[in-house]
């Protein structure tokens, strides 16, 4: 949107590039999210806003709900039947990290972006009363897709290439829709595909993209530095008490344990 937005003022130039993870802007086949958004969901999700917020904790039970196999009943059996400890698992204390959200954003999003689809319809929003296109978009983007991600479909994912205008690398990750992101080299997991060649479909897509072990952070770090290879060098401090500012105590911190 604010792509489109730039577009439309004459400032386009203000972006070299672009990089969406596991984005979604047209919504048509936006997967099992949008088992929530019927006349029903959303005025349940109107009593959960009365307030002017969401209550974090209301999202992360919809999320679980869409893999409540791997979210809810195998914690269900394996802890409270079972009497096992919970096994260390780095992605689901950051899943755990709730946050609220402004109950008029929210539910704009669902209605007019997940339920409606009007984002890829030429004018049917503005911003700050200018209406946008994302086909005028020209900016050079980077489109990475998880394939196995059932937040954002790698189908859904696909259509930011049939929206943009401008040049547009679409890289497919393994894994889903956070860790196919957060996947540094050094980690060594999963790989990603692309091809060498901007495709006309999906199926074209798969059908040639070749694969590539790893992680796909250096991909991308190559594509941006055809755009501009300078470089600047990093201020500040870089590790804690390396700089100006001593640290106040070991991780997380006092305040991730207060409610």
């Amino acid at each position: 949107a604010t792509l489109a937005l730039l577009a439309a003022r004459g400032q386009a130039d203000k972006v070299a590039s672009a990089t969406f993870f596991t984005a979604q802007v047209d919504f048509s086949q936006a997967g099992d999210l949008t088992l929530f958004i019927d006349d029903e969901q959303m005025k349940l999700v109107d009593q959960l806003s009365s307030g002017g917020f969401l209550d974090g904790r209301y999202m992360a039970v919809t999320f679980n709900l869409l893999r409540g196999r791997d979210l809810i009943w195998n914690y269900v059996v394996n802890n409270y039947l079972l009497g096992m400890d919970y096994p260390p698992f780095d992605l689901l204390y950051w899943n755990g990290d709730t946050t609220n959200l402004p109950a008029r954003w929210h539910k704009d999003y669902l209605t007019q972006l997940y339920r409606d689809n009007l984002l890829v319809v030429p004018g049917a929003i503005s911003v700050d009363g200018t209406p946008i296109d994302l086909k005028t978009i020209q900016t050079p983007a980077y489109v990475q897709a998880g394939r196995e991600d059932h937040i954002a479909p790698l189908e859904s994912v696909w259509k930011l290439t049939e929206n943009l205008s401008g040049p547009v690398r679409f890289v497919l990750a393994g894994s889903g829709h956070i860790a196919g992101v957060i996947n540094p080299p050094a980690a060594n997991k999963y790989q990603y595909w692309v091809a060498d060649e901007p495709q006309p479909t999906l199926d074209n897509f798969l059908a040639v993209a070749k694969e590539t072990k790893g992680s796909w952070w250096p991909d991308w770090r190559a594509w941006i530095e055809q755009g501009d290879s300078r470089k600047v060098p990093a201020k500040g401090a870089r590790q804690p008490g390396g700089g100006r500012l001593r640290p106040v105590e070991d991780a997380p911190g006092r305040y991730v344990k207060q409610r």
